[in-house]
């Protein structure tokens, strides 16, 4: 799950860093590219959903990567039992 979390967070921001630095034009169609290939045309209000679900993926991970901290950090070393003679089959 650890791993999986960075993942998505990693992909997330990658993806928001290559599309900030490609379509640093202005206008109000911005046709959206990324490593050189034209992906939509989008106008204000779907750039904005579109970064909504950008950062709804970011949360996701962050929050994988939250939960497998918590979930080690509670982790504790088992105690076995022991039989009830003491040879502790």
């Amino acid at each position: 799950m650890l791993v999986l979390g960075l993942l998505l967070l990693a992909a997330a921001g990658a993806f928001t860093g290559l599309l900030i630095a490609d379509n640093l034009s202005g206008g109000p169609e911005y046709t959206v590219s990324v490593l050189g290939q034209d992906i939509a045309t989008m106008n204000a209000l779907a750039i904005f959903c579109s970064g909504l679900a950008l950062a709804l993926i970011f949360c996701a991970g962050l929050g994988a990567v939250a939960a497998t901290a918590v979930h080690r950090r509670r982790e504790r070393p088992r105690a076995y039992a022991t039989h009830p003679d003491g040879s502790g089959r």
